[in-house]
């Protein structure tokens, strides 16, 4: 098989409220009984308490964000909302913080061509609900 050739990390958030715990299954459960896909559309996702789940296989093209799956990883943390959901907004625990800098680090030095962008650079939206482009532009 060819390697996959990426050059962007797209961060998104799950759009759920702040403080309650989903997992990946939820997502995958979301993607494939509600949209239809063939898996979970992310490659990892970030739980509130900082562990990372394996979605998608990297040398598969993830279901993430349109135009962009072909060459991109889609990293998606837990969260993203207020807790009555009307406002979007950054939740990330102290431990997705860690986790998720620690994994776009290793992302980085496996795809050392990538950027890493916020889904709201190529979507009219809020997420990953706060501005990880330009949070993660040193590494």
């Amino acid at each position: 098989m060819t390697k996959r050739i990426v050059n962007k990390i797209i961060v998104h958030c799950a759009d759920t409220p702040e403080n309650k715990e989903f997992t990946i299954d939820d997502i995958r459960k979301w993607h494939v009984e509600e949209n239809g896909w063939i898996d979970v559309g992310y490659h990892l996702v970030v739980h509130l308490d900082g562990t990372v789940h394996t979605g998608r296989d990297f040398e598969k093209v993830g279901a993430h964000c349109r135009g962009h799956n072909e060459d991109s990883i889609g990293i998606c943390y837990i969260g993203g909302r207020d807790f009555s959901m009307e406002f979007a907004k950054d939740t990330r625990t102290e431990e997705q913080k860690e986790s998720m800098l620690i994994l776009l680090k290793y992302l980085k030095n496996i795809y050392l061509d990538a950027k890493i962008h916020s889904h709201s650079d190529f979507a009219d939206k809020a997420c990953p609900s706060f501005d990880a482009t330009a949070e993660y532009s040193n590494l």
